[in-house]
């Protein structure tokens, strides 16, 4: 079986004087992390889910919250993570 894993990054611009809020806004969204800020209102924000809607999902939520001016989509990768069916572990121990 095959499942998706998707990473993306944005450069969101704020409101100077909202950047803390948009930070903490964003940050209560699911899958999402803003690892850095800057004084002028510039966010990185890192964005991670099972698939390309979820993202577009978070990024509309971001555009859309108070205080935020503009949101750039600045990268996006999909893995594809091979999943091995379970076998039979009986009489294992881990």
């Amino acid at each position: 079986m095959s499942e998706e894993y998707h990473v993306s990054s944005l450069v969101v611009h704020a409101a100077a004087d909202q950047t803390e809020q948009v930070k903490e806004r964003i940050e209560a969204l699911p899958g999402t992390e803003v690892p850095a800020t800057n004084q002028a209102g510039k966010l990185v924000v890192v964005v991670e889910g099972d698939s390309r809607g979820e993202l577009l999902d978070i990024f509309e939520q971001i555009k859309a919250l108070p205080g935020v001016l503009a949101a750039t989509l600045v990268f996006h990768q999909v893995e594809n993570e091979n999943i091995e069916p379970e076998s039979n572990l009986e009489g294992v121990r881990l």
